[in-house]
């Protein structure tokens, strides 16, 4: 496999075709393929089909411009993070909050300045590495989760329903924490919210049937046990904002609203948010799937549970979110299955 064929594209687009070349040139010289677009919409119909790590924009073109075309990448949700950085004269506060808020990371005046590009270049690469670090730790996770042959797509499907959530909740202002790196960082986290499972003995792990009280105390254990495995790095780097919340979510998915679950009995906004949302996404999960104890549930019937639980079990609000987002939730399933299917023919 060749590193070079086969690396993401950077693609470049500006209706002037002077800066286009001028852009290839200097780009490729850094050591990466370049895509070209002419227009916003063209650019659009590139990203789609090929892998791009970074998108330089111009702000003006006719039709979409370069705002919009970071608004219409961001809605895709692919896999990956993509680094946006748009081309602009303009540089008073109001476009740099409207660039900030279509999703931009960063940007650079006309005419571009080669070394500056260089030095925006590298901050993506460095974001880029970050997304690798996400896919080694979604590895361990898998490793971990593998013990279990009845979980299926579990963790796949259940960070596309924390980043549905997530996504609702900063859409909607519900709950301010929740910003677009609290969205990313779900993402990335949540796969580990059962990490600690792999300290469970196969015994209780793989039992084909309901758990005595002390199996079910071990099994509990789950979530202590992968929480102290993400304290160990939490406590060398106290200030790492992904660190902290793999942590909450793996000690606390378990906590119910009105104080009743476990570990530690928190109750209401005690509870992280984070812990909170994953409650919902893990229950919804673990009901519409099929275990060797039981069938799976419809959507109906589990979307019902779920109401039942605001205020008790769930938080209220996020109840709420859900009812929002169920159709989602919905199409992430109802894509799994059919992902399963066509990998079974």
């Amino acid at each position: 496999m060749d590193p070079i064929t086969d690396s993401p594209f950077v693609l470049v687009v500006d209706d002037e075709s002077t800066t286009r070349i001028a852009l290839k040139a200097v780009i490729e010289s850094f050591g990466h393929r370049v895509l070209l677009a002419e227009s916003g919409q063209e650019a659009f119909d590139l990203f789609k089909s090929n892998k791009c790590s970074v998108v330089v924009s111009d702000w003006e073109m006719p039709g979409m411009t370069g705002p919009d075309l970071c608004r219409s990448i961001r809605k895709l949700g692919l896999p990956g993070y993509t680094y946006f950085i748009l081309l602009t004269s303009h540089s008073n506060t109001e476009h740099v909050i409207e660039g900030l808020e279509a999703g931009a990371d960063d940007f650079m005046s006309k005419p571009f300045n080669p070394a500056e590009l260089k030095v925006r270049i590298k901050t993506a690469e460095r974001i880029e590495s970050l997304d690798t670090m996400d896919i080694t730790i979604f590895a361990l996770a898998k490793m971990a989760e593998a013990r279990d042959s009845d979980t299926g797509d579990h963790l796949e499907r259940v960070r596309e329903y924390v980043k549905v959530m997530a996504t609702d909740i900063n859409q909607n202002g519900i709950f301010d924490e929740a910003d677009q790196e609290f969205i990313t960082l779900m993402y990335g986290a949540s796969p580990l919210h059962d990490i600690g499972k792999i300290s469970i003995p196969d015994a209780v792990l793989l039992k084909p049937g309901s758990l005595n009280d002390l199996e079910f105390e071990i099994m509990k254990s789950h979530t202590v046990a992968g929480a102290n495995t993400l304290k160990a790095a939490l406590d060398r780097y106290p200030n790492h904002r992904f660190l902290r919340m793999a942590h909450d979510i793996a000690r606390w998915h378990h906590e119910r609203y009105d104080g009743s679950g476990y570990p530690d009995g928190l109750e209401g906004e005690n509870i992280p948010l984070a812990a909170r949302i994953m409650a919902i996404a893990d229950v919804y999960d673990a009901l519409t799937s099929k275990r060797v104890y039981k069938d799976a549930f419809t959507h109906t019937v589990a979307a019902d549970i779920i109401r039942e639980g605001a205020g008790t079990h769930f938080d209220a609000k996020l109840v709420m979110v859900f009812e929002r987002v169920e159709q989602q939730f919905m199409d992430i399933r109802q894509r799994y299955q059919n992902e399963s299917l066509a990998e079974a023919a």
